[in-house]
């Protein structure tokens, strides 16, 4: 069994660029670590609800498993709030528009090629 060796010779510190990044070492501020984030994997299926829970009542369709990064799903949104002539946002890589738009919102992402199933009730 061969013994493993962690390399502890990085940077993370300089004199004249302040923090630097361990994986990369690029000063923090240019690191390109935070911007390769993968994206979050599932079982291949979005799912499209309609929650009202703590919105006082005002509902919202909330599409959850989309396969993309948060610069894709920005992009998105976009297009979906566009379709549904409603407003949104993208919280914690789920995309929120305003409104119960569960038919449309299914109809748009299977014409972009996912496979989609409405959730809940």
């Amino acid at each position: 069994m061969a013994a493993q060796r962690l390399d502890f010779s990085g940077l993370v510190y300089s004199s004249e660029q302040g923090k630097m990044c361990p994986a990369c070492g690029k000063p923090v501020s240019g690191c390109v670590c935070a911007r390769m984030k993968t994206a979050p994997k599932g079982d291949g299926i979005v799912r499209i609800s309609r929650q009202t829970k703590g919105r006082k009542g005002k509902g919202v369709s909330l599409v959850t498993g989309l396969p993309l990064s948060e610069d894709a799903l920005e992009k998105l949104a976009k297009q979906l709030k566009q379709r549904c002539g409603a407003g949104g946002a993208v919280k914690d890589g789920v995309i929120e528009i305003q409104g119960d738009h569960r038919e449309a919102l299914a109809q748009e992402l299977a014409r972009l090629g996912y496979k989609v199933k409405l959730a809940g009730g």
